[in-house]
């Protein structure tokens, strides 16, 4: 379908790691949700100009409910005063140093409008994307449009969208989608309830002959394997790109990443207002507290977010730095390149075949 040497697809907010992943062999993803059409553009002609010609592909927000944000004159009362000085109060309170207002002010209008997620403004990042030969575009919340999928159609592009249920699986695909993204709970960033080996096998039924890429705790050539032996024709990844030298990550919290268990990969609503899987740290813990405040919805709670975040890096504030990351987490130790992965994947993919092989044959 794509013309990839090995059915790995990687996710990734880094131009630097889908570059890298589509060179090696396989087929990278750049997150583009919360980028402006100029940043999606700068980001999408650096790729086109280092993966030889070889294909990747965009992953997009087409939320129909979302609304423009109007931030007034004081950025700040976008998000609830409530939760606002719940957060950064306990930061406070630990010795984390505040931010200069005008640098925040400034951020949270910036911040606001990424986030936004109106129709318009998705569709102003695909025009973007549709000036590059991109071979995938993917929706990653919901239902793209119709008339989106058919002007993908139009233009010889593959429709993914990831999943979290059989049945949301079937409305993708009565509504034109090429390839599901099964993502078991296991998966880092917004998850459902049902865990990988049950959902994977579940979707494959319910959609065939239609392609299945398992998502959801997939970071090794054995967990590969196990997903192909339940009816995946390729697998969707992201955590395991995070430890990657090529990866976002400032160096302070890929120590975080690296010190991290599978255990310390835990929901929290306190992130983005959704559940939503990532690294255990005072941020989290904080909204799990029982006088903590409920937390904001989307996308207001991700606004809200980003200043402690910032508080957090500007500090050095290890304890208080969290990120999106499935429980993968546990494996990554050290650093190491998307080459490295992607080989290692594919070596232990084949290893584990031939001792399956051996096993028959016994």
């Amino acid at each position: 379908m794509f013309g990839i040497e090995a059915p790995i697809f990687a996710f990734s907010h880094c131009r630097d790691v889908v570059a890298a992943v589509s060179k090696a062999g396989g087929m990278g993803v750049l997150g583009a949700a919360w980028m402006t059409p100029e940043h999606l553009e700068q980001e999408l002609k650096w790729i086109d100009d280092h993966v030889d010609g070889k294909p990747y592909g965009v992953d997009m927000v087409f939320a129909a409910k979302a609304e423009a944000i109007d931030i007034g004159t004081n950025p700040r009362n976008v998000v609830g005063k409530q939760q606002y000085d719940f957060i950064n109060g306990l930061m406070s309170e630990d010795g984390v140093p505040e931010l200069p207002t005008s640098e925040v002010e400034g951020w949270y209008r910036e911040y606001a409008e990424n986030l936004s997620f109106t129709q318009e403004k998705s569709e102003a990042l695909l025009d973007v994307a549709m000036k590059f030969p991109i071979k995938f575009m993917v929706s990653a919340l919901g239902l793209a449009p119709k008339h989106i999928i058919d002007r993908m159609h139009a233009a010889n592009i593959k429709v993914g969208a990831l999943i979290g249920s059989a049945k949301h699986a079937r409305k993708q695909v009565e509504a034109g989608v090429d390839v599901i993204i099964a993502q078991g709970s296991e998966a880092g960033g917004h998850v459902g309830t049902v865990s990988s080996m049950v959902l994977w096998p579940e979707v494959v039924d319910a959609i065939a002959p239609v392609p299945v890429l398992a998502a959801g705790g997939v970071g090794r050539g054995r967990q590969m394997a196990a997903a192909m032996a339940l009816g995946a024709q390729g697998v969707w990844t992201g955590s395991v790109w995070l430890g990657t030298v090529e990866s976002e990550l400032n160096p302070d919290l890929r120590e975080v990443l690296y010190d991290a268990s599978s255990e310390d990969a835990l929901i929290t609503y306190g992130y983005t207002g959704k559940p939503c899987r990532s690294l255990r740290s005072k941020f989290t813990d904080a909204w799990a507290r029982d006088d903590a405040p409920a937390p904001l919805g989307v996308p207001y709670q991700s606004i809200l977010s980003g200043e402690p975040f910032r508080r957090a890096e500007r500090a050095h504030r290890k304890d208080w730095m969290t990120y999106a990351a499935g429980q993968i987490v546990g494996q990554l130790k050290e650093p190491t390149t998307v080459k490295e992965v992607v080989y290692d994947m594919v070596s232990e993919y084949f290893d584990t075949m031939e001792r399956l092989e051996g096993l028959n044959e016994a």
